[in-house]
């Protein structure tokens, strides 16, 4: 299988490691008698153990949880200058739980947000808050249960990488992105709407 990595509207290698923490038990929520497929925005991503037991490399591109990156930034100042160390998000984790503890949100060449399941729309909400908000420069990418029909939405979300899962295929889920010629609204990708810039 070749790359799952959609980069600037291009098949590309990955460069980045994503880091895993080690698994801990969750919690069966219910809500009305179903159980609650999604965490609820606020909620803690990791427990204490899994910050301190996440283990990671020395060197290298990698892609750290906020709360294992918060816990190390200080040990982690030359290769976040050298553009080694990229953030990974939920999308249940609130972004002002952590900017401020974070001098500039641009030293850090990417950020990755991972949806656990594609009908959780809050990572479009996410992606439009760190470019337009926050004013996030580099690579967004979208990672976890990201489908082809997403695509030119979470673009227009602000997102410019894509990380397909691996039963799909990257060279299909590619051609989402020009799934439509113009866009009506204003968005991250385009601010003006279709209606500004269409000469009659």
């Amino acid at each position: 299988m070749g790359s799952q990595l959609i980069l600037n509207n291009h098949i590309a290698n990955d460069e980045w490691q994503l880091i895993e923490p080690p698994k801990a038990q969750e919690e069966v929520k219910k809500q009305a008698g179903k159980v609650v497929i999604f965490k609820i925005t606020g909620e803690a991503s990791l427990n204490q153990d899994q910050i301190e037991k996440t283990t990671f490399p020395k060197s290298g591109k990698i892609i750290l949880p906020i709360q294992v990156l918060l816990h190390h930034q200080k040990a982690l100042m030359d290769r976040i200058a050298k553009k080694e160390i990229g953030i990974w998000i939920e999308t249940h984790e609130e972004i002002n739980s952590f900017i401020d503890k974070i001098d500039d949100i641009n030293k850090f060449s990417l950020i990755s947000v991972n949806v656990r399941k594609f009908a959780d729309g809050r990572i479009f909400s996410i992606g439009n808050m760190l470019r337009m908000k926050y004013k996030f420069k580099n690579e967004l990418r979208a990672i976890g249960d990201v489908l082809r029909d997403q695509l030119f939405f979470l673009k227009r979300s602000g997102f410019n990488s894509f990380l397909i899962r691996k039963d799909r295929d990257a060279n299909d889920a590619i051609l989402g992105l020009t799934d439509f010629s113009t866009p009506y609204q204003g968005a991250v990708d385009q601010q003006k709407p279709a209606w500004k810039i269409i000469k009659r």
